[in-house]
């Protein structure tokens, strides 16, 4: 649901207001809701985010994130899953996770809710890309397909349950097939 403020709101301007919960995101000048979550999509997010992680964290090679807030490139989002290079997490000066990510992430993970358009969706991941983001996966439950996009390539389609899905180079050693991750919606 798009939002359009009595005035036009900076992104700074956007910035300042109070979170909303589901999240909003600030992209070409209009707030923009996002639906809250419902089952299929808080299912595959959490065990996506398990599974990455899994992979991933023990090695520090990089982390997943769920519905972090992403501010760059004159927008201001919150994907689904957000994977950050270990080196390119921002940190405090205690070197705890800082709360503020003024970047885009390696890696962004769309779920695609029911309501939700896909074409603002893909805007975002496209956005993503041009701000060196390696990969981006838009997950579409309902019709248990992945559409893979790269920085400038053309997006692949994956849809056949044996299909490995393709990961960013630093992200190799995950190995997860279309069958995987919509079987994590049986158990």
């Amino acid at each position: 649901m798009v939002q359009t403020p009595s005035k036009t709101l900076s992104l700074e301007e956007f910035m300042k207001l109070k979170e909303t919960k589901p999240a909003s995101e600030y992209i070409d000048g209009q707030i923009i809701h996002k639906p809250m979550p419902q089952g299929k999509h808080s299912a595959i997010r959490g065990e996506l985010i398990t599974a990455i992680n899994a992979v991933l964290k023990p090695k520090r090679i990089a982390r997943a994130f769920s519905e972090l807030r992403c501010t760059f490139g004159g927008i201001s989002i919150v994907p689904d899953v957000s994977v950050f290079l270990n080196e390119r997490i921002p940190r405090s000066e205690t070197g705890e996770v800082a709360n503020t990510f003024s970047l885009s992430p390696d890696w962004v993970i769309e779920i695609l809710s029911p309501d939700q358009s896909q074409t603002k969706v893909t805007k975002k991941i496209l956005h993503c890309l041009k701000y060196d983001t390696q990969m981006g996966w838009l997950i579409d439950p309902e019709e248990r397909s992945i559409f893979v996009f790269k920085p400038k390539q053309q997006p692949e389609v994956f849809e056949e349950p044996a299909d490995l899905l393709p990961a960013p180079c630093f992200a190799d050693e995950l190995r997860l097939t279309i069958g995987n991750l919509f079987d994590w919606l049986l158990e």
